[in-house]
């Protein structure tokens, strides 16, 4: 089952996420995207480490060739999240681009039994933008897009409270 959590910073879509994925039987992994490139982002992996950590969930830190990962058939893999990945595999040397991304998501979407994607809703802030946060925006939306129509279900997260767009909630 492929589920998409879509919803704005700090709407409470990570721990929507981490709640439906601790529905599920079996094995959990936490696949970590972010780089930590800097005391303040390690601090933050620590925090959201031991926020986690009563959950059971067995993190997988890679922010770059998703499609390398090895990952167990019958895991319910938490991918946190695309909007780290996005900006990894496009700003990074050592990045793939989107045909990374999407060679990623489909290894993902084929390899383990629950995959379930946390992403970040874009152009509802209505600022301007220059033309590279403008770029990263279409590919995320894209990106969103494309994870949408194969879902099989869909929720946007707004003010803590879920907005199924797309299937049922268990």
């Amino acid at each position: 089952m492929l589920t998409i959590v879509i919803g704005g910073a700090g709407s409470g879509k990570s721990a929507f996420a981490e709640k439906h994925v601790c529905t599920l039987p079996g094995r959990k992994i936490y696949l970590a995207t972010m780089l930590p490139r800097d005391g303040e982002s390690r601090a933050r992996v620590s925090r959201h480490r031991a926020q986690r950590a009563h959950l059971g969930f067995e993190t997988l830190e890679r922010g770059l060739d998703l499609a390398g990962a090895d990952i167990p058939a019958d895991a319910n893999v938490l991918l946190e999240d695309l909007s780290n990945l996005l900006a990894n595999e496009i700003y990074e040397a050592e990045g793939g681009g989107m045909d990374s991304v999407h060679r990623g998501l489909e290894h993902l979407i084929t390899s383990c039994e629950n995959l379930t994607v946390v992403t970040n809703e874009v152009f509802s802030g209505g600022a301007d933008y220059d033309a590279e946060s403008l770029r990263y925006m279409h590919a995320l939306a894209d990106l969103n897009r494309w994870l949408a129509m194969r879902a099989d279900l869909a929720v946007e997260i707004v003010c803590g409270l879920p907005n199924v767009l797309k299937g049922e909630l268990p």
